[in-house]
């Protein structure tokens, strides 16, 4: 499967953005979703995951109440809506593909795309 994110940024503090990740290939809806991020000098952070069906979702708390993953399988695309934005938040995001959930939620795909730029500024 390929991956494509768009809708990164520059937003201020407080702001939001929504994040949108278009896959290509039939075989979309059999895959759990995640989001990642990396800023400069530091590691790859899981962000968010959406089982395959879009039921279940899962967030680490650093963002938990902020960002909503969120999927449409008859579009073959999912969204990440980042909001009350904070400077921390300041990273390249990517979505990624996994056919088990659990090993999204640890940190593990096996499908990335391109990544979209999201800056927050203070």
């Amino acid at each position: 499967v390929q991956l494509q994110a768009s809708g990164g940024g520059l937003v201020q503090a407080g702001g939001s953005l929504r994040l949108s990740c278009a896959a290509s290939g039939r075989t979309f809806s059999s895959y759990a979703m995640g989001w990642f991020r990396q800023a400069p000098g530091k590691e790859r952070e899981f962000v968010a995951a959406i089982d395959t069906s879009g039921g279940i979702t899962y967030s680490p708390d650093s963002v938990k109440g902020r960002f909503t993953i969120s999927r449409d399988n008859a579009k073959n695309t999912v969204h990440l809506q980042m909001n009350s934005l904070k400077p921390e938040d300041t990273a390249v995001y990517y979505c990624a593909a996994h056919q088990i959930y659990g090993a999204v939620v640890n940190g593990k795909y096996a499908y990335r795309g391109q990544g979209t730029q999201v800056t927050v500024s203070s």
